[in-house]
């Protein structure tokens, strides 16, 4: 992501995440002539104790100074999780991977997974699991994967990133009932990534290539949800098996390459268990 490029993405962060506060939840009166919904700027910068003036021109992008101290402030003004405000420093102060990482990135091609965590692949039978990397490209997935999302060893190598196929393939626009909270999982993960390795240019293309074929991708990405794990519980109507209910886990794995292990795990008191036992069985 190029400089102006991150400025630009950290006034639309801005924005959005002062949009999502209502007044009376830090202690403001609603008012009656409130042409936007949310927090106004002045408000902001009242909150986190700067001017007006200076507020703006970071909402705005501009290239200015910041502190660590001063991101604290308006964090805890916009009510940021843990993981915002990582984005929020990343985005204002320029803390991501560091020059050189879009080659780096090129250099190291499809990752490999370990042999332990092809063992634990294995041994998770019966919880659909995926492994993808820090740009949502699937590199590793164990039968029940296959059998509850996609055949995803048919589909080239290429084209497994796991943020385009969920708005391609009609298959996994059918199987989440709420395919929005679906997705915005995988967009919250994704936005984590993009915000921390900024100097990787392969974002900027694939998000705009994303808006340009899916106009819903736009809708969905300009909401600026940010987590690195989030804990959900969805509900799937699979073709063979019909409703099936999973709670999702995502977890970081720790090593040279950054690879994230999604976890679906059969909610309990559900039959989900034994209908993917059926399924897998046929």
């Amino acid at each position: 992501m190029k400089h102006q490029t991150r400025l630009q993405e950290l006034s639309v962060f801005l924005k959005s995440q002062r949009a999502k506060i209502v007044p009376q939840m830090v202690g403001l009166p609603a008012g009656t002539r409130r042409r936007t919904p949310g927090l106004r700027r002045e408000e902001v910068a009242q909150l986190a104790g700067v001017s007006t003036t200076w507020y703006t021109w970071l909402e705005q992008g501009r290239d200015i100074k910041v502190s660590a101290s001063v991101l604290d402030n308006i964090a805890s003004a916009l009510r940021l999780t843990q993981d915002e405000r990582k984005y929020l420093y990343a985005l204002a102060m320029d803390t991501g991977a560091g020059p050189g990482v879009s080659a780096e990135l090129h250099r190291e091609g499809q990752p490999e997974i370990s042999p332990s965590l092809t063992k634990i692949l294995q041994e998770l039978k019966y919880c659909p699991t995926i492994i993808s990397d820090r740009r949502c490209q699937i590199v590793g997935w164990n039968e029940a994967a296959s059998h509850v999302f996609l055949g995803f060893e048919q589909i080239p190598i290429e084209q497994r990133n796991m943020i385009s196929l969920l708005f391609s393939r009609q298959e996994l626009r059918r199987l989440a009932v709420n395919w929005e909270q679906f997705v915005r999982g995988f967009l919250a993960i994704f936005r984590a990534y993009y915000g921390q390795y900024v100097e990787d240019e392969w974002y900027d293309h694939f998000l705009t290539e994303m808006k340009e074929t899916y106009p819903e991708f736009n809708h969905l990405w300009e909401q600026s949800e940010v987590s690195m794990a989030p804990e959900v519980i969805l509900e799937f109507r699979h073709a063979k098996a019909g409703r099936m209910h999973f709670q999702l886990t995502s977890l970081q794995v720790h090593g040279n390459v950054d690879l994230r292990c999604s976890i679906y795990t059969p909610a309990p008191d559900s039959s989900t268990e034994f209908k993917l036992r059926q399924l897998m069985e046929r």
